[in-house]
């Protein structure tokens, strides 16, 4: 009986921490997201690109990455922004860190919380395929 009740611990514990922030509705459902990328040092003072997303499948896929399991709030600048649209007006502005390896999320706010997420080494792959359009 101990073994089992620990096990639940732990259960409820791990899925706790990993409750979902409410964005993967937001950007699946976007008519478009505007993603800028910044010259990757992370500074925000110049964007080197601007990549324009409407196809369904990639704004379901980059849900997903964006709704990851969040992590701790982390200050280590930014590669880029994320703009989702819906009826021509922004409706969420997400910033992202993807070129340091020690510090790479996902970072928005909802219902006036900050969250930061996770970037995981494919949603990395995907931002950086997309960059290349």
């Amino acid at each position: 009986m101990p073994r089992i009740c620990s096990f639940l611990f732990v259960v409820i514990l791990f899925s706790s921490c990993n409750k979902p922030t409410g964005i993967k509705e937001l950007v699946s459902t976007a008519d478009s997201v505007a993603i800028n990328f910044y010259k990757g040092d992370g500074s925000m003072d110049t964007v080197v690109k601007v990549v324009i997303l409407k196809d369904k499948k990639q704004l379901e896929d980059l849900s997903g990455y964006i709704e990851s399991g969040t992590t701790k709030n982390t200050n280590c600048g930014y590669d880029g922004s994320l703009h989702l649209f819906k009826n021509d007006a922004v409706t969420r502005d997400i910033d992202f860190r993807m070129n340091d390896a020690g510090c790479m999320h996902f970072s928005f706010t909802m219902d006036r919380k900050i969250f930061c997420t996770k970037l995981s080494a494919a949603a990395k792959q995907f931002l950086v395929a997309i960059s290349k359009q």
